[in-house]
């Protein structure tokens, strides 16, 4: 029996995890958002989404649960997709969350860096048009906020850590069309 993989998709803002994670989807994995909780919490106190409050609430949740909170607070969801199929995690971000899902799947997870300088990640995440994205996936930020959120998320939730220990690394300093490349490739070898 074959078992289900989990396919943990890391890197900064603006880097490519939704591309990387959309093309995992197309190939038959199931999805889940780690950071969804953040905007599901948004949503049930009818507040509207910012950089700022996000940050609030991502802390908030660390505050409560530790580091690993969204590895924790997702736990049951990965369980329960992994029955259907092998799972893509969209935005794990911290080490200790990497060491909790690390610890509970052992091999069965593949950590995924998506990384893109600076530049191209600012310069992407400040040309988004967000206006039909109701999942918030691909939210825009100015300059100043998406540089407020690599420090903060740098600083604060450790998320350098799964990135330097990835199994894999994509540089997506390129076009849709070359990244798609680059996965093609992946898949061929996540399969074999």
């Amino acid at each position: 029996m074959v078992m289900n993989k989990i396919y943990a998709i890391v890197g900064m803002c603006g880097a490519g995890k939704s591309v990387v994670s959309d093309f995992l989807v197309k190939q038959g994995c199931e999805f889940l958002r780690f950071g969804q909780i953040t905007l599901d919490e948004i949503k049930n106190r009818d507040l509207e989404p910012s950089e700022q409050l996000e940050r609030e609430i991502r802390e908030g949740f660390r505050k409560q649960h530790g580091m690993a909170a969204f590895a924790i607070l997702n736990q049951p969801k990965i369980d329960s997709l992994l029955k259907q199929g092998s799972v893509v995690v969209d935005g794990l971000y911290s080490w200790s969350e990497y060491k909790v899902l690390k610890e509970k799947y052992g091999d069965q997870i593949k950590v995924i860096a998506v990384y893109a300088s600076p530049k191209t990640r600012y310069s992407r995440i400040t040309k988004r048009d967000d206006s039909d994205d109701p999942e918030m996936r691909n939210r825009r930020f100015t300059l100043e906020e998406a540089k407020a959120r690599d420090k903060a998320e740098i600083e604060n939730i450790e998320k350098g850590g799964p990135i330097a220990m990835a199994d894999y690394t994509l540089h997506n300093d390129c076009t849709i069309e070359v990244l798609n490349k680059q996965l093609e490739v992946l898949w061929q070898k996540l399969n074999n």
